[in-house]
């Protein structure tokens, strides 16, 4: 028998270990790619099988055929699917010679390289076997260089017809339909379908819809994977709670159930068509989640939709309120419900009274889903038992920064001095309200109602006697009593004879008072009396311009049209306007009045016509809730302004002083910019002529007498040196026609100037000294500065000159702000003497009602009231002109219009 190739050395792998090796790889290699192209090509029926079942349960024909096709079909493929696996048992490693021809043929090899290894020569002489062992040598170095290369399987050899490209199509086609709402899953060839889904036309659309105030999308459970009876669902719809979860079917035969099993206690609840679930499964009481049939539920006995019309859509409707499953014809979905948590609320500083007696409340809240609403409820901490109040509680409302804002913080000012509860102590607690109407409370603060401040004792007297009845209308007796003590002696404790009879009215008011309505009636009269006698116009003016804004917030909070709140913002104007001149007229003196008018007051009332006008503009742009923190802001700086006082002279007299050093120094850092651009101008112009190796420059100095001068100003070309065409610089700078020389001398020129400003600037200091303000290290840090320029300028040195320059008006600008502290300090140290009664009121940290450092209190350091650019609100007009016009063409498709609508309507 002939030895096998590669079962013992042969040949010349007897004398080449090494070549033998190589050569037992490459046959190795050639039996493997030999074994695989015999073993491919036995998947090509198990993979058609395969693709075939996958297809079919995708498409969903296993869940349309009957059960006896359904199992008939299932047995054929399964049959089909085994039959394939035989071939795979006559599977054999391929031979040595199979890998020796396989080698020889991919390398189109002559001679058969291989076996030539295990010949012998016919002739056994010497010369014979030395000529063969050198062809075996020869044919052994042929066979090490070969390669097999990769598995040729020829599919198209077992595969004539190309049958293999319809489950290969079929099964792309059911991968692409199987994400729709009728795929069928694998899992449908295996299990009895249920009766209802034998129906004909069976159709369930299942969706999720949140509340509106969480503003979060519907979730559509139809097109979610919904597994089976007995199988969990491969995903969860996580929804927040109290959504509404609608089903609704069409088709199929009228009798098909919607069942919620709760995850909490496994309960089975049957929801009803257009209501929330009724029942369980053993008819009993279901513990389920309530809901409201819809306003157009489906369950009228002769609605289209009813019970008796087999093939019309039944729909389901309930509110979700606790994690569980949907069962709906057999299908089943998960649903995860997001608990709804209640707002937190909590006061940001403590409450305290503003200037006019106005409670100011600092709060921060936040929600889940957004706050609706949020208010302080202040009740009384000291109160008789069985006390009759004449008033309900004070409504406070804080005043969020936005509609269904998540996090919250604001600072709300009202006025509610009017109310009987000022001047007692109350517990004040803030409660906020989210949109599925849950309540979070703050802990209680406890303080005493900020009242008004009655300059007029016999004002405050008559305040008196209407909060003892108006607290308790079983003490109106005792509001007699007080009344008639108030006119024992009219001729000395009531000068006015109106305010008398005004008096003797109440009394008898009082006296005759027998209903509820009465008794309201006579305590506001004598609310009325009482800020006649203290503030006359002033204080009408003041209620006028309150019940202003108040109709201004009411109706920005509805969302008022624009011809409403053009109306509202012009009976603003016109409070304001009333409020400021009845303050104006209570000045004591001309002279205070001529002092707030030309400091204070044109600037203010300018400030607050433009904000009014911002008000309007952002209101009448769509931004309806910039335009209510900005009516909140003004509403706080009117709270914290009072009428004005008269100063003392000596103070008068220290602000007038403290002003013009304060105008010194913004001269002093003018004038250091203007002298250090012009240096820097020099400085260059001589840099340039020394670079082009030009130190003559143009002709001797045509243009020298241009230039600056000792204490001159200059050094900006004028528009009379701009060329014909009226472009600058045509005809050239001054400095281009100097020489090196002239540039130097110009610079030299410049000392003076700065020297001056040194002095300057030690002037300052002493006059800051004499007011009782210490000059701080930067003005003699800048002092220093400017004496090196100057120094730097005396030897035409540019460079370090304006470096000095800088460094000057860096160091004068922290002078300043140093400056402008200790003034600021001492403001606050003369109000706090001033205000004995240790009331907040306006004016703080010495800045101006609007929240801007006043202008006596020095330059402006960068800070600003966060109030929208003019620019801003005229962009924003101008977007919604070209939606409105937008919409007004009806030319795009539907979903465009829409979408533009929803864009108007956005808060």
């Amino acid at each position: 028998m002939t030895p096998q190739p590669g079962s013992r050395r042969t040949g010349a792998f007897r004398t080449d270990p090494a070549l033998a090796r190589r050569v037992a790889i490459k046959r190795f290699l050639a039996r493997l790619v030999l074994f695989s192209e015999r073993l491919l090509p036995l998947f090509l029926p198990l993979l058609g099988i395969a693709a075939l079942f996958v297809s079919f349960a995708w498409l969903g024909v296993y869940r349309q055929l009957p059960d006896l096709l359904r199992l008939g079909l299932v047995f054929v493929l399964t049959f089909a699917f085994v039959a394939s696996l035989l071939p795979f048992a006559r599977l054999r490693w391929p031979a040595g010679e199979e890998a020796d021809r396989l080698l020889e043929e991919r390398n189109h090899l002559a001679h058969q390289p291989v076996a030539v290894q295990d010949d012998e020569p016919a002739f056994e002489t010497p010369f014979a076997r030395a000529l063969w062992v050198e062809h075996q040598r020869r044919m052994a170095e042929t066979i090490a260089a070969l390669d097999a290369g990769l598995p040729r399987p020829d599919i198209s050899r077992f595969d004539r017809y190309a049958l293999r490209a319809v489950p290969a199509l079929l099964f792309v086609t059911a991968l692409a339909y199987s994400g729709s709402n009728g795929a069928g899953v694998i899992a449908d060839a295996f299990r009895r379908q249920p009766a209802s889904s034998d129906a004909p036309g069976l159709r369930i659309d299942a969706w999720i819809t949140p509340p509106a105030y969480t503003g979060q999308p519907p979730v559509f459970l139809s097109g979610r994977d919904g597994q089976g009876d007995g199988q969990a669902a491969t995903s969860q719809a996580r929804v927040p709670q109290n959504s509404q979860a609608t089903v609704r079917i069409s088709g199929g035969s009228a009798d098909e159930k919607v069942l919620f099993r709760r995850a909490d206690d496994g309960s089975v609840s049957e929801i009803a068509m257009g209501a929330g679930p009724d029942a369980d499964a053993d008819d009993e009481p279901a513990d389920g989640p309530a809901g409201k049939p819809a306003p157009n539920a489906p369950n009228a006995p002769n609605a289209p939709n009813a019970p008796n019309a087999p093939n019309a859509a039944r729909v389901h409707e309930w509110k979700l309120d606790a994690s569980g499953e949907l069962l709906v014809g057999g299908r089943q979905w998960a649903i995860d419900v997001i608990p709804d948590k209640a707002p937190e609320i909590a006061f940001d500083g403590q409450p305290r009274r503003s200037a006019n007696g106005a409670l100011e409340i600092g709060f921060t809240a936040r929600d889940d889903y957004g706050l609706a609403k949020a208010y302080a409820e202040i009740e009384p901490l000291e109160e008789k038992a069985d006390a009759i109040p004449l008033y309900a509680l004070p409504e406070y409302k804080l005043d969020l920064p936005r509609h269904h804002a998540r996090d919250a913080k604001g600072l709300s000012s009202r006025n509610i001095t009017e109310h009987p509860l000022s001047g007692r102590k109350v517990r004040i607690t803030l409660v906020a309200t989210d949109g599925a109407g849950q309540t979070g409370r703050s802990p209680p603060h406890e303080m005493t109602l900020p009242a008004r401040a009655f300059i007029e004792p016999l004002a405050a007297a008559v305040a008196e006697e209407r909060q003892v009845f108006a607290l308790d209308i079983r003490d109106l007796r005792q509001a007699i009593a007080l009344n008639e003590a108030l006119q024992i002696r009219p001729e000395e404790t009531i000068p006015n004879t109106t305010h008398y009879l005004l008096l003797q009215s109440a009394q008898a008011r009082m006296k005759l008072a027998r209903s509820t309505e009465e008794l309201e009636n006579t305590a506001d009269y004598l609310w009325e009396i009482a800020l006649g006698i203290d503030g006359g116009e002033l204080s009408l003016a003041e209620r006028k311009l309150r019940d202003a804004q108040q109709a201004l917030a009411d109706a920005l909070e509805r969302n008022a049209p624009d011809e409403e709140i053009k109306k509202l913002m012009d009976e603003l104007r016109a409070a304001m306007q009333e409020f400021m001149t009845a303050m104006a007229q209570r000045q004591p003196n001309a002279d205070s009045q001529q002092q707030q008018q030309s400091a204070q007051n044109v600037l203010r009332q300018r400030d607050l016509e433009n904000m009014m006008n911002q008000i309007e503009n952002l209101a009448r742009s769509g931004n309806r809730d910039a335009a209510r923190q900005m009516l909140s802001e003004l509403q706080r700086m009117m709270n914290n302004l009072q009428a004005g006082r008269p100063q003392r002279g000596g103070q008068q007299q220290d602000n007038s002083q403290a002003r013009q050093q304060i105008d010194k120094l913004g001269e002093i850092m003018q004038e250091q910019q203007r002298l250090m651009d012009e240096t820097f101008r020099l400085d260059q112009a001589l840099k340039d002529r020394m670079q082009r190796g030009d130190p003559e420059g143009g002709e001797d100095g045509e243009f020298l007498e241009q230039m600056p001068q000792d204490g001159q100003e200059g050094g900006q070309p004028q528009r009379g040196q701009q060329g014909e065409d009226g472009q600058d610089g045509q005809q050239g700078s001054p400095t281009d026609r100097m020489t090196a020389e002239q540039l130097r001398e110009a610079l030299k020129n410049l000392r003076a100037q700065q020297d001056a400003l040194g002095k300057k600037l030690g002037e300052l200091q002493k006059g800051l000294g004499e007011l009782g303000v210490k000059p701080g290290e930067g003005f003699g840090q800048a002092e220093r500065e400017m004496r090196g320029a100057g120094e730097a300028l005396g030897k035409s040195q540019g460079e370090q000159a304006v470096e000095g320059q800088g460094k000057a008006l860096e160091a004068l600008r922290q002078g300043a702000r140093d400056m402008m502290n200790q003034m600021m300090q001492a403001m606050r140290g003369q109000q706090g003497q001033g205000e004995q009664q240790g009331n907040n009121q306006g004016n703080q940290n010495g800045r101006d009602p609007l929240g801007r450092p006043r202008a006596t209190t020095g330059p402006d350091f960068g800070e600003r009231v966060n109030v929208p650019d003019e620019i801003d609100v005229q962009r924003a007009r101008e977007i919604l002109e070209a939606i409105r016009k937008k919409l007004g063409d009806n030319a795009g498709p539907e979903f465009e219009r829409r979408y533009l609508e929803r864009l108007l309507d956005i808060q």
